[in-house]
């Protein structure tokens, strides 16, 4: 693709912003009148000719104006990737909710959500901070009735896992309370790995609860991602592009299926370091539910504890130059927390 000229370069990032601000076709006639370009409408035209030539603007019909193209988009979005700052009223606005949240992880996701969906006025996802491998925190018993017990395993990271359990025979609350002491003192902050090797006393009761909470672990560590919350899924449907369309409703199908919203955050922060952004556009070939869509990604967490990701989908005509600094910002509180909760449950 041909380089830029300043000159296109400044007509490019002005189209986008106004195209972004409008959701109409930008036209010649309406740069001169709403800016200061010292430049005719002739030769707006044609350097927006040769920017449309050139892939980055794209003609929907003959006689409207321009709108940005995907690689418009990428432009755009490279230009401003690292410049573009969340005001700090609201980061201190965000900053003090989180603050006020507590210590609880599902409430920093439903927060953390909202705060994004609200900011954006796009689709928020984010996925519970997931450890890389289970660690044992405690676990709770508690008669039912009969045979049946409750089990209620929590691992470091807020993961809680429960299951109702049919034992041998009837057993008394104090003695699963007591099996639930001895273990507590035994596993605790214990990974899979090392539960693996575990031995009990030569207590069945004791041996059977151990089997089954070393399941759970191990269901809990070959998960992809932990927990999901999103905000915001009316937002999508109120953009005019997409009010006579399939497209919005195509996109929202991606939330009912978590196995595929799942596979696309994971497979797109893979390689992604904490703090670390990426930005889809168009589904990038990949993701045909989101080919009119843009979707900003990011990884938080600590390595080699715990990770997530958040992001938010919108349209591809998306306040960039805001969703991206707050998606960042938001991560970055999120790896606080992560590092301010969880990682002192291991000290």
């Amino acid at each position: 693709m041909n380089e830029l000229t300043d000159r296109q370069k400044h007509l490019l990032l002005l189209i986008i912003r106004d195209y972004i601000e409008s959701a109409q076709p930008i036209g010649s006639k309406r740069l001169v009148e709403h800016y200061r370009l010292g430049l005719s409408p002739a030769t707006i035209r044609n350097e927006m000719s040769a920017l449309t030539d050139m892939g980055y603007l794209r003609q929907p019909h003959t006689s409207a104006g321009r709108v940005p193209t995907e690689e418009g988009y990428r432009y755009f979005v490279s230009q401003m990737m690292h410049s573009a700052v969340l005001p700090e009223a609201i980061r201190n606005t965000i900053a003090h909710q989180f603050h006020q949240s507590g210590a609880d992880v599902s409430q920093w996701m439903t927060l953390a959500a909202s705060v994004l969906a609200h900011q954006s006025q796009g689709i928020s996802v984010i996925t519970a901070p997931h450890a890389e491998q289970a660690r044992y925190k405690h676990v709770e018993l508690i008669s039912t009735q009969g045979r049946q017990v409750l089990m209620v395993l929590v691992m470091v990271g807020g993961e809680v896992s429960q299951q109702i359990l049919t034992i041998a025979e009837p057993v008394s609350q104090e003695r699963l309370s007591q099996t639930a002491t001895r273990l507590n003192a035994l596993l605790a902050g214990l990974t899979v790995d090392a539960l693996a090797v575990i031995s009990t006393r030569p207590d069945p009761l004791d041996q059977d609860i151990l089997t089954l909470i070393l399941q759970d672990m191990r269901r809990a560590s070959s998960s992809s991602s932990g927990e999901i919350f999103t905000d915001g899924l009316t937002n999508m449907l109120s953009e005019p592009e997409f009010a006579e369309s399939d497209d919005a409703r195509r996109a929202l199908k991606l939330f009912e299926e978590r196995s595929t919203l799942q596979d696309l955050l994971a497979r797109t922060t893979t390689n992604t370091n904490i703090g670390g952004l990426q930005v889809l556009i168009g589904g990038e070939g990949e993701w045909e539910e989101l080919r009119q869509c843009s979707m900003v990604i990011a990884r938080y967490g600590v390595p080699g504890l715990a990770t997530g990701t958040l992001g938010v989908l919108g349209p591809m005509r998306m306040s960039y130059a805001k969703t991206i600094p707050t998606v960042r910002y938001v991560a970055g509180l999120l790896s606080d927390l992560v590092n301010d909760t969880i990682a002192s449950e291991q000290q």
